[in-house]
């Protein structure tokens, strides 16, 4: 797992007071290469990637196996999460990409269900929009969007994850 840790730019990080009843938000860009935003209750952020690719000698579902200790570990890290948002892709550029985010997909949704944790898919076209302004924007462009936010992503995956946080934090859905 790769982990950023941003504050904005020439600002030493200072974490705030943790406001009472404050929860974490997780952010998600699914996929067997995850980009995850957590926003602390503290206002910390730290984004990264993980990696559930399956190895050669194992069964398929093991990266979900490991996904859920992921989540697991996210939860024990950032208790309480008061909400996850995560991309929610409509159309993918092959079959096995397709399933491979519906399964991320009915596992965090399960999870999130099984520890009462509201959650919500954001269209991709929102988020780009949010972030750059433009709903077609490259992967590139989020992550410019994202460094002018004072963050430095890993790649686009944690890049994506950030903007989700962003366009949460800046919707007020969280409240």
């Amino acid at each position: 797992m790769t982990i950023s840790r941003t504050a904005p730019q020439g600002v030493p990080h200072q974490p705030k007071p943790e406001t009472p009843g404050a929860t974490a938000i997780l952010a998600l860009d699914l996929g067997s290469m995850t980009g995850w935003a957590l926003r602390q209750a503290d206002g910390t952020i730290t984004s990264g990637t993980v990696e559930f690719r399956s190895g050669r000698f194992e069964g398929g579902g093991m990266r979900y196996l490991r996904f859920k200790q992921w989540l697991d570990e996210v939860r024990g890290f950032a208790h309480p999460i008061g909400s996850i948002f995560m991309e929610e892709v409509r159309a993918h550029a092959g079959t096995t990409a397709a399933q491979t985010y519906g399964a991320f997909l009915g596992h965090v949704t399960a999870w999130a269900e099984f520890h009462k944790i509201p959650y919500l898919g954001v269209p991709v076209g929102t988020i780009k929009r949010h972030a750059t302004g433009k709903g077609n924007a490259s992967k590139a462009e989020v992550m410019e969007a994202m460094r002018r936010k004072g963050h430095n992503p890993v790649d686009d995956n944690a890049a994506d994850a950030l903007a989700i946080l962003h366009w949460a934090l800046d919707e007020e859905v969280t409240k």
